[in-house]
């Protein structure tokens, strides 16, 4: 056997070497990226964060800000910031809760915020922090994470990344509603996580901004030839234990830029 060209089979161990190793050295400098971009974009999105801010805090008591506990790098609990984009203490009677379409939680100006994804800009201060990345998954809230590794094989799998501003699956998926939902946009983390280099996250950044303003994500997906994962599954395969569905409730949707 050349020790300059192993095979098993028929697969070149050696591409797999070659792509293990350029996959090793983009996550070592992955956050220095996200660093860069983000104080571009701190820059850029400035003006825009605070008149957003400014508007939620006049229309709507409370801050402006809102702030939650996520799951980071191997689960590892941070604060994100988000522009509040719901009435202050919304959670106080019904506790929190799967967001849907005309939530009367939401406020005129978070729906506004919410359908043009302003409310995601502070989280930039995250990825400045090392807590995010600009693409990967989205980060879930630790009071969901046993559940939802219990009811889906493998949610775990996803913390191997930073969590993102943005992602194959919140480009390519509505935001989630339901268990259903978190199983089809785990299998796009998934693939993220698999297939993660340069390129892709250049895609993938590219791609935001069309997701943003409405965009189908079949166009999206074709545009930008997006990857999909190798089984996707569809929703009638998906059918969750009803009893724990129930209780997997999610306060503020996250789309990461969404």
């Amino acid at each position: 056997m050349s020790t300059a060209t192993q095979e098993i089979g028929d697969v070149d161990t050696t591409a797999l070497v070659r792509d293990r190793s350029l996959k090793t050295s983009y996550v070592a400098i992955k956050p220095w990226i996200d660093r860069a971009l983000a104080v571009v974009m701190l820059l850029a999105s400035a003006p825009i964060i605070l008149v957003s801010l400014l508007l939620v805090r006049i229309t709507s008591r409370g801050s402006g800000l809102y702030t939650q506990q996520r799951l980071g790098l191997a689960g590892k609990v941070f604060t994100i910031y988000k522009i509040r984009t719901m009435y202050q203490d919304s959670e106080c009677h019904g506790g929190p809760r799967w967001c849907v379409t005309g939530d009367p939680r939401v406020t005129p100006v978070g729906r506004f915020l919410r359908r043009c994804h302003l409310d995601e800009l502070p989280q930039i201060i995250n990825i400045l922090k090392g807590e995010m990345s600009l693409v990967g998954p989205r980060p879930e809230r630790p009071e969901f994470r046993a559940q939802l590794e219990r009811a889906i094989p493998g949610y775990g799998q996803r913390l191997i990344v930073r969590p993102g501003v943005t992602g194959l699956a919140q480009v390519q998926q509505p935001p989630d509603e339901d268990l259903a939902s978190v199983r089809r946009k785990l299998s796009y983390d998934l693939c993220y996580v698999e297939r993660m280099n340069l390129w892709l996250d250049l895609r993938l950044i590219l791609a935001t901004p069309f997701r943003c303003v409405g965009v189908p994500f079949v166009w999206i997906g074709r545009i930008f030839r997006l990857p999909l994962p190798d089984s996707e599954q569809g929703a009638d395969s998906l059918a969750a234990d009803a009893s724990l569905a129930s209780n997997l409730i999610v306060p503020e949707r996250y789309v990461g830029v969404n």
